[in-house]
């Protein structure tokens, strides 16, 4: 049941993001002069290195849910042999690199509004910030949900069904809020 009203909750947050991408691309539609002079400020190599460590992360996210589908909460070998790696080390790893990714969009936050690039000074800047700051926020709350399912992990005093279901529900939000970004990416950054 909790995967079945995940799924129903992550199709309403679909409904949110399209209708953030529909205020993009209709306010783009409307001055697109803007969205000319303001795109070329935007720092695409940068983005792809952010974008791809996030689309990463959620392959070390699936690893951490097959670790625990096998009841692997802990390594049991080396930490240098991700062979060895349980649920823990799998979703640590996407943690930091879920981190990386949001430290990476305020680095360049500030270099944009270090360009003139602000939510009050175009309607660019305000499409640019509502888009990414609102997927930043849930890049943030799947954050939130690692820290709370490895918290669960050390807390327990075994390893359950329901902290596997816990760790796979985490995992389709985890994905969901990564698949939204490549959408984000393409049309913030590769579409001109």
């Amino acid at each position: 049941m909790v995967s079945v009203g995940t799924i129903i909750w992550l199709s309403s947050e679909l409904m949110f993001f399209a209708t953030l991408f529909a205020a993009y691309y209709t306010i783009r539609a409307v001055s697109p002069e803007l969205w000319a002079q303001s795109t070329e400020k935007l720092n695409v190599p940068f983005a792809s290195v952010n974008t791809t460590i996030l689309v990463l992360s959620s392959f070390t996210c699936q690893m951490g849910v097959f670790a625990a589908e096998a009841g692997r909460v802990g390594r049991n070998g080396s930490l240098m042999n991700p062979k060895a790696w349980g649920l823990r080390e799998w979703f640590v790893l996407t943690f930091l690199m879920g981190a990386v990714f949001v430290a990476g969009q305020a680095f360049e936050y500030t270099q944009l509004i270090h360009e003139g690039i602000t939510i009050p000074a175009s309607a660019y800047g305000t499409m640019f910030y509502l888009t990414t700051g609102f997927h930043g926020l849930h890049v943030t709350g799947g954050l939130i949900a690692f820290l709370f399912v490895l918290g669960r992990t050390f807390v327990a005093r075994r390893f359950t069904h329901e902290q596997a279901v816990t760790a796979i529900v985490v995992s389709y939000y985890w994905h969901f809020v990564d698949v939204v970004w490549i959408g984000l990416f393409a049309t913030i950054y590769l579409i001109k």
